[in-house]
This record gives structure tokens, C-alpha cells and sequence, in this order.
């Protein structure tokens, strides 16, 4: 392995590493005896989603803007890959990044909105996580 394809395995893992710990946050809420954060929750789940994602353009060398946008991150990933159909109903993932995370949201967020949002940030994993394995990044195998 070349020092550059080395270089940029160890700079989309770290991507997937706090994505990771975004995932295990929101898991770990959940298990609270009361008071779950369930906003919080949501805007864990966000962040996840959004740094798989920003890990899969770095992955293929897309540079990318600073943005919690789902879409618009979406929207820079190859046509071929046929991801703004796979991740579209992650694109509701970008409300809790800024709207739900400070006062004046219009209702509270409930546990089905935080389930949701768990869901879809697992799914933007999965299909990312996919994708990167199939282009060489053994993140699973890092660990052992």
C-alpha cells in the first residue's frame, strides 16, 4: 500500500470513527432509567448520517462543503450510485441538526422521532459503510 492510499484510509476512518461514536451515543441514550434526550438522540443520529457521508466523499477524493445538509452532501456523491434514492428519507435527518438542537421548535421530539432518526442514521451506514467496503476500507478489520 502507498503512502497516499494509506493516507486517506486513515482520514476517512477517522470520519467513521466519530460517526461511530455519534451511533453509539444515540444507543446509549436510549438505556437512560428517565429524562431520555430524545432531541438530542435525533441530532446524534444526524451527525452520524452526515459523517458517513462526508467519510464516503473523502473516500472518492469529492471535495465538499461545511454543511449538516444531508441532500446537499448526497447531491455530491455519483449519479451511478443511484444514492439520492437509496438515502432519501435520510434527508429528513437535516432538520435536527440546527432547528430542533435550540428553543422555538414548533413540537417537542418524541421517542418515535428519535427511533426514526436512529434508523435512518443506521441505514446511511449501512449503505455507505457498503460502498466503502466495496472501494478497500476494512474499517471492521482495524480493530482486531
Amino acid at each position: 500500500m502507498n503512502d497516499e492510499r494509506k493516507e486517506l484510509e486513515e482520514q476517512v476512518f477517522k470520519w467513521v470513527e466519530i460517526a461511530e461514536e455519534d451511533l453509539i451515543l444515540t444507543n446509549h441514550a436510549f438505556t437512560l432509567s428517565s429524562n431520555i434526550p430524545y432531541r438530542v438522540i435525533c441530532y446524534h443520529a444526524q451527525q452520524c448520517a452526515e459523517k458517513y457521508l462526508l467519510a464516503f466523499l473523502v473516500s472518492r477524493l469529492i471535495d465538499f462543503p461545511y454543511t449538516h445538509s444531508i441532500d446537499e452532501l448526497v447531491k455530491l456523491c455519483p449519479p451511478e450510485l443511484d444514492l439520492m434514492n437509496k438515502l432519501l428519507s435520510t434527508f429528513k435527518l437535516t432538520n435536527y441538526a440546527v432547528a430542533k438542537r435550540y428553543p422555538g421548535e414548533l413540537r417537542k421530539t418524541s421517542k418515535a422521532d428519535a427511533v426514526e432518526a436512529v434508523q435512518l442514521a443506521e441505514l446511511t451506514k449501512q449503505v455507505l459503510g457498503e460502498l466503502l467496503e466495496k472501494d478497500g476500507f476494512h474499517f471492521y478489520e482495524r480493530d482486531k
